[in-house]
């Protein structure tokens, strides 16, 4: 593989403009290479032009005097004291001399610009390594006085049992804990392949407590805290951070006026401090390992484009201009490397029992091996359901099934109880196109969706859940038919009549099975989630709750198959007569219901996003859905009171300002376009997709597939097709608009990360001290 589609590959998709411009270089020294060329071309006869040129090696073998005339690379003080490097060209009165001017001054912006985001990232994990520090401080702490809660420090002098940590920040004295000062390069820890590969001596899993981590080299890498004062006092300045994240401490928050509170010196207390920041320093580690990775693939850059300078213009350039990359802040990674050590000593011994390997597997997780029986899978059941639908076709069109009342009326009537199959399986084979081009188009879904490394599902897993589904439900649907049709089929009436229910039934068993089979995380994950959905607005909003709610708005009529089994199985409408069901008043409440549901949880979300965030935004959008959920109940009721005009009338002027409202957040807020200022017209200024005509035909897609939502109302058919498959018809383009939308809608919060160069989740620590939010205040 070529560097250029390496090094593109290997990015961090949200730091992608942070990185040395390779490209551009590379084209300014194409353009180098062609006036070269053409110039040799002129200076010498085709028949000589081999002997006249003159060798590459010769030119490099040059003494140490000719390389120092090349470039001369100054280091200059910017605003605030900041290093900024600029080369000096000193051979520009020679041929081509402007185009290597460009060159240098191209590689020195681009220089500037990686070592200033290198050296503003890495502040940033010296900050949050010293506020960990002290969150170290205080889970000690607290972890002494749960263990030991009538012990008192100053009579039991120093505490051996409770896991020593290793700080991340050095101390100033060891008498002053509470100063703390950044441990620079010289104070390091160089890395040994023998620690990493060895667990650490004296780690026991039978006695954590009594753990130790030491060196061969004997350096201090261990720092133990000598309590000779009581935890109490330690933990005096320190409050619990509660972040309302579950509905009790969501409600409890409503009648406080801080989310602060004092420490209660309970067990599940502690076991909550620890979880979070366990997550913290996952978290943290993660952003080291990416901030070293991001050093390297630069540093390679810079010497890959040295290296074709030297080969293009027979110029010796390289060793000067790398030494000072070397010395700046880029070529020096140690300290991260330094921290990265840190961190995983700490996170061993207090986090994972001393046992190495586990704490290594949760801060370096491996990354998803696609499996080969998986494609095979996918292949298998997609022949059998192409099989299994051709089937069914010839099963209703041999005897003309639909030509007799009898046939019509038992579509009518078991047509909808397999839709909701019908329904979901396109959802997923929308869901795979989507997770398809968000990797062609290295749109970071994974982390958008804040799944964990190594359990988020290929385009190719998705695919084989719905096929699989494809072929469990049109097995049944041909059952059914089979034993419907035939006469041998009255002796299993029963049977027969318990088809979809049982598939539903097993449908539902393997997505809450508890149990390690079927992708159990991603199930895990999706439970969560909705449950997460349906508890709105008890639980912060976070981008999975509201993705997954406008799902499910477009999976209404799904939802409003699934009331059509609690008519025929629950209400005892055995003879499944969609007629027999609405006479229920029980069914009618559930079909208005059902069906508003997804939009109630939407509009919740956004009352609650409102009133942490203030933001007018979130009001007009909770608008925007409460519109969508007062016209989908008046087409509802007209639906089921045809023939009067009022209701009709109320329900077009409801749908037109609900779909004119959603046309309008769909294209303008959800996807980011027509904006009036863009250098894309009509667009936005970054674009994921290279053609930008596909993003007005998605505009103008979405605007008929949003009218197409009024059908209803407008009761708009062909006469050759039945009122059934209009319906069919109609929800089906809902789903597909929905998958068109959540690709942009991906794209478009995946470029805000971009802009804001937001590649890690903001995690909250456990812990507050007084002192620090008094200076906040201050």
């Amino acid at each position: 593989m070529k560097f250029a589609k390496e090094f593109k590959k290997e990015m961090v998709p949200e730091w992608a403009e942070a990185y040395m411009d390779y490209n551009d270089l590379k084209r300014i020294l194409r353009e180098l290479r062609e006036y070269k060329q053409s110039k040799l071309r002129l200076a010498v006869t085709p028949s000589r032009a081999f002997e006249q040129k003159p060798p590459l090696e010769g030119t490099l073998s040059e003494g140490g005097d000719v390389e120092d005339q090349v470039i001369d690379v100054n280091t200059l003080r910017g605003v605030g004291s900041k290093k900024f490097y600029k080369t000096k060209f000193l051979r520009q009165s020679e041929e081509g001399g402007e185009i290597e001017v460009t060159f240098f001054r191209k590689l020195d912006e681009e220089l500037n610009k990686v070592n200033t985001f290198y050296k503003d990232k890495l502040e940033e994990v010296r900050q949050e390594a010293s506020q960990l520090n002290k969150q170290m401080d205080a889970l000690v702490a607290l972890r002494i006085k749960v263990k030991n809660p009538h012990q008192d420090g100053s009579s039991s002098g120093r505490v051996d049992n409770v896991d020593s940590i290793m700080p991340l920040t050095k101390n100033t004295s060891a008498a002053d804990t509470s100063g703390v000062e950044f441990r620079g390069l010289e104070s390091g820890v160089k890395a040994n392949d023998k620690d990493q590969q060895e667990p650490y001596p004296g780690a026991s899993d039978a006695d954590p407590a009594h753990a130790k981590i030491t060196r061969s080299d004997s350096r201090e890498v261990l720092h133990t805290y000598d309590y000779n004062q009581d935890p109490l006092e330690v933990l005096e300045g320190v409050r619990i951070n509660h972040t309302l994240e579950s509905p009790l401490s969501t409600i409890k928050g409503v009648f406080k006026d801080s989310k602060e509170e004092k420490l209660s010196f309970d067990k599940e207390e502690l076991r909550r401090a620890e979880e979070r920041l366990r997550v913290a320093f996952i978290e943290f580690y993660h952003k080291l390992r990416l901030l070293k990775h991001y050093s390297f693939m630069n540093l390679s850059a810079f010497s890959k484009i040295m290296k074709k300078y030297e080969k293009f213009s027979s110029r010796r350039a390289s060793r000067s201009y790398m030494q000072i990359v070397d010395n700046s802040a880029l070529g020096n990674p140690d300290e991260v490397a330094n921290l990265m050590e840190r961190v995983e000593a700490t996170f061993i011994n207090n986090f994972s029992h001393s046992n190495r390997r586990k704490g290594m597997k949760l801060l370096r997780p491996k990354a998803k091996i696609e499996k080969h029986k998986v494609s095979f899978l996918s292949g298998f059941f997609s022949g059998c359901s192409i099989a299994l639908l051709v089937a069914i076709v010839l099963r209703i069109q041999a005897p003309k099934i639909m030509n007799k009342k009898e046939g019509t009326q038992y579509m009518e009537d078991i047509f909808p109880l397999y839709s909701l199959f019908g329904y979901v399986v396109l959802h997923l084979l929308m869901y795979a196109a989507d997770i398809y081009f968000w990797r062609r188009c290295r749109i970071n879904y994974p982390f958008i969706f804040g799944f964990k490394k190594g359990t988020e599902l290929s385009y190719r897993e998705v695919f084989l859940l719905s096929t699989g589904l494809a072929v469990l439900a049109l097995s049944g649907f041909l059952a059914n038919l089979h034993l419907e049709m035939d006469s041998i089929g009255k002796h299993y009436k029963t049977v027969n009549q318990m088809i979809p229910l049982g598939i539903l039934i097993l449908i539902l068993v393997i997505t809450f099975c508890p149990f390690d089979i079927l992708y159990r995380s991603s199930r895990f994950f999706f439970t969560q989630t909705l449950f997460r959905c349906i508890c709105s607005p008890l639980y912060p909003e976070t981008f999975p709750d509201f993705f997954l709610a406008d799902q499910l708005t477009s999976q209404m009529q799904a939802l409003r198959s699934s009331v059509l089994y609690i008519c025929y199985y629950g209400l005892g409408e055995s003879s499944r007569r969609q007629s027999k069901c609405h006479k229920h008043g029980v069914y009618n409440t559930l079909y208005i219901v059902i069906a508003v549901i997804p939009f109630w949880m939407r509009f919740l979300q956004c009352i609650r996003r409102l009133c942490e965030e203030k933001d007018l935004k979130h009001l007009c959008n909770g608008l925007k859905y409460f519109s969508t959920i007062v016209a989908v109940i008046v087409r509802t009721v007209y639906e089921l009171h045809k023939g009067k005009t009022s209701w009709m009338v109320s329900a077009l002027i409801s749908s037109a300002v609900a779909t004119m409202m959603n046309t309008y957040w769909d294209i303008v807020v959800d996807w980011g376009l027509l904006q009036k200022q863009s250098k894309n017209k009509f667009l936005r200024d970054r674009l994921q997709v290279s053609n930008n005509s596909i993003y007005f035909v998605a505009m103008v897609l979405d605007v008929i597939l949003r009218l197409a939502w009024m059908q209803l109302v407008l009761e708009f058919r062909l006469p050759s097709l039945h009122k059934m498959t209009v319906t069919t018809i109609y929800a089906s383009l809902e789903i597909i608009r929905r998958g068109m939308w959540s690709f942009f809608r991906l794209e478009n919060e995946h470029l805000n990360n971009v802009g804001q160069y937001r590649a890690f989740k903001s995690v909250p620590l456990p812990f507050s001290y007084i002192d620090e939010d008094d200076d906040k205040d201050g």
